[in-house]
């Protein structure tokens, strides 16, 4: 396989996201949460496997009539944001005005953070909450907080999008990578189960993702926290 055929098979890839986020939009219409889910944690699982084959095979560079840039973001907007916030609305987790409120504040800074050339740190971490509103609303659906807490939650959540509080790239966050990763993929795990159980896990599975995503969650934070140490 030519370089050329390697780097237009990446982008490929990252397109079956949009396929994967229609299949999870039309099971959310009918309220199929865990099928929603499932093809959510699958969209989830290619967007953390094309972005290393990208910098692998070059694609800016063997495939860049191609702007692999704009394919991720239109791809993450739909599956991290638009789904998850239309579910979070049409659930019975949000009654009345509630849920209006969440799911415009959602999708308004989202955009809004979507669009922002300073989400990126040097280090590769990503400057205030990344929008992975999909693994938000996981949570809530395995949770099943109160809607104030839901409602507090998601207007502070959107607030820290436009905060220096750095949260990890599971891939690209070189610090505590060999923890970040393998917590990463386990997430994905329990996330999977837990909509594969139609969101009434186990105690096992409800642990699991909870630790998880608090790890996901605060590790950024923590490195700003903690100065890493040079060697003499």
């Amino acid at each position: 396989m030519t370089p050329e055929m390697r780097a237009l098979s990446v982008h490929l890839l990252t397109a079956t996201g949009a396929v994967f986020a229609m299949l999870a939009m039309l099971a959310a219409v009918k309220s199929d949460w865990a099928m929603m889910y499932v093809w959510l944690v699958v969209s989830f699982a290619v967007d953390g496997l094309d972005g290393p084959l990208a910098r692998k095979y070059e694609v800016t560079k063997y495939a860049p009539q191609f702007d692999g840039v704009l394919l991720d973001l239109i791809i993450d907007y739909l599956t991290y944001v638009f789904i998850p916030a239309f579910a979070l609305f049409e659930s019975e987790l949000l009654p009345g005005w509630t849920g209006w409120i969440c799911i415009i504040v959602i999708t308004f800074a989202s955009a809004m953070y979507f669009a922002d050339t300073r989400m990126k740190t040097p280090n590769n971490s990503f400057s205030g909450f990344p929008g992975c509103w999909n693994m938000v609303v996981l949570v809530f659906f395995a949770l099943e907080p109160s809607f104030w807490v839901i409602l507090a939650l998601v207007v502070l959540i959107s607030g820290l999008m436009f905060t220096p509080v750095e949260f990890v790239h599971p891939f690209r966050t070189r610090r505590w990578r060999q923890v970040t990763l393998p917590v990463a993929f386990a997430w994905t795990a329990f996330a999977g189960a837990a909509a594969w159980e139609g969101f009434d896990p186990g105690p096992i599975v409800l642990t699991g993702l909870t630790a998880t995503t608090i790890y996901l969650f605060f590790a950024g934070a923590l490195q700003q926290l903690i100065p890493v140490r040079r060697r003499a």
